[in-house]
């Protein structure tokens, strides 16, 4: 339905930690509307919980794949996830 918010765990695997993927990340997001939050991980991804329009979510899945300037992404995966989980603006939480 239309003016639904949709969310989505996301896994970026790569060249992604040591390259401002986290700072890069809640810049996209908060162009796009987005609300959510990203961190490293101890295996050297990074997480991410993005939450918005179908349309904002699905370009950020794209851009994910791309990263930013430095970044060599290898893999993003992404499950469905609760909107009402994410928080109401966008946080860099590790």
């Amino acid at each position: 339905m239309k003016g639904e918010r949709k969310a989505m765990l996301v896994r970026i695997e790569g060249r992604v930690q040591g390259v401002s993927f986290r700072v890069w990340t809640r810049d996209e997001a908060e162009r796009l509307g987005l609300t959510g939050w990203v961190r490293n991980e101890n295996d050297g991804s990074v997480a991410a919980l993005i939450a918005g329009s179908d349309a904002a979510v699905s370009t950020m899945l794209q851009r994910f794949r791309l990263g930013p300037p430095g970044a060599s992404v290898t893999s993003v995966t992404s499950d469905e996830a609760d909107a009402d989980q994410a928080p109401t603006s966008f946080r860099i939480t590790g």
